[in-house]
């Protein structure tokens, strides 16, 4: 049995692809510890997961600013202080990195330790903390077609983004049962990120009644710390009941999305795995303010595969026209689930794992030898 620790916390994205490989090397018989960050989103993520063992950590995202600069030094090194006892305390034989400002002290403190460090980049535009771990990393995990300049190609696996076991299709019809809704026609799924997005929120209220007459429900993920749950009513012209459905959070996000005739998402890499693995077609709105850019990244290498397709928040003034012309065009939203089952090819959760046993296994091998040596 060996013994990790996973950096994940501070958003969904890094929380979400801890979890799903934290799940599958545990029921292999490894003992692991998350390490995640003291935000509510990680709070609520993680309720569902009691089985798992976390552990809230220290630690503030980098920002701009003299004073938030200092205040990010201060707190990388905070971080660093943490991790080095940790590291003392636990005695891993790997640590797993996801990128974000909790996974730097870790990376640090692992390398000072002789321990291995294996980095996990989702988005298609690397991050700073990334960027920065791949000096320190025995193993670089990238999406396909991702290069990251300096890394050798003997440390680099394309495995793609480990989805939680959880987040799973399913025919709509039971979706639909289990979030507690009819549809009567058709399903419009807006989600914006762990963290929520008010312009898409704003967007459903606003053009509801739009929708309604066109027969299109919706159903709104719109964020924590955002509105509490509600639901507005209305009428197609045909006559039917359609409804518009607000809950700031869900940990049924296989269930929500796959109840979807069409999803409405920022472009972080975590939605954008789910997306596949529900086989939902979508309109991808970049977030304009990520860092580096990375969601637009995202989108563009999502529509290129034809699974979808992208519209800048600049243009969402065109969003109501696009919904109505694909929502209702079976061929192409056909189309674009042909395609999604093809990017969704293996298991990369398995595959991740299979990779760290590999790598824990080599450096207990190498320990082995040492001792012999010394003898």
């Amino acid at each position: 049995m060996s013994r990790i620790l996973i950096a994940c916390g501070g958003t969904g994205g890094h929380l979400a692809p801890g979890i799903a490989i934290a799940e599958v090397l545990q029921s292999r018989g490894h003992d692991c510890t998350l390490l995640i960050s003291q935000k509510q989103v990680d709070s609520a993520l993680i309720e569902k997961y009691a089985h798992l063992n976390f552990h809230k950590t220290p630690g503030q995202a980098f920002s701009g600013g003299v004073t938030r600069l200092l205040t990010s030094c201060w707190s990388l090194l905070s971080g660093y202080l943490f991790s080095s006892k940790l590291v003392k305390q636990e005695k891993p034989d790997l640590v797993l990195l996801f990128g974000g400002f909790l996974s730097v002290g870790l990376g640090l403190a692992a390398r000072f330790a002789g321990v291995p460090v294996a980095v996990h980049e989702a988005n298609c535009r690397p991050g700073k903390a990334v960027r920065l771990l791949k000096h320190l990393a025995t193993r670089v995990y990238l999406p396909d077609g991702v290069r990251l300049k300096g890394l050798p190609s003997k440390r680099v696996r394309y495995l793609g983004y480990p989805v939680r076991g959880d987040v799973k299709h399913c025919l709509k019809v039971e979706a639909w049962e289990r979030l507690g809704i009819s549809v009567s026609n058709k399903l419009l799924v807006l989600i914006g990120g762990s963290q929520g997005a008010a312009a898409l929120n704003d967007w459903v209220t606003e053009h509801f009644e739009s929708l309604a007459k066109s027969g299109i429900s919706v159903y709104c993920v719109t964020g924590l710390g955002k509105d509490a749950a509600s639901s507005i009513q209305g009428v197609s012209s045909s006559g039917e009941a359609v409804s518009a459905t607000f809950v700031p959070f869900s940990d049924q996000m296989g269930d929500v999305i796959s109840a979807a005739d069409l999803v409405i998402s920022r472009a972080g890499a975590g939605s954008i795995a789910e997306i596949i693995r529900c086989r939902a077609p979508s309109i991808l709105i970049p977030y304009p303010y990520a860092a580096d850019d990375h969601q637009q990244a995202n989108a563009l290498m999502h529509e290129r595969h034809g699974a979808g397709m992208v519209l800048a928040q600049d243009d969402v003034g065109k969003l109501l026209g696009e919904v109505k012309t694909l929502i209702f065009n079976d061929w192409m939203l056909s189309k674009f689930k042909s395609n999604l089952e093809r990017l969704d090819r293996f298991d990369s959760g398995a595959r991740i794992a299979t990779d760290i046993e590999e790598l824990c296994a080599a450096r207990a091998l190498a320990e082995s030898d040492k001792m012999e040596s010394a003898l």
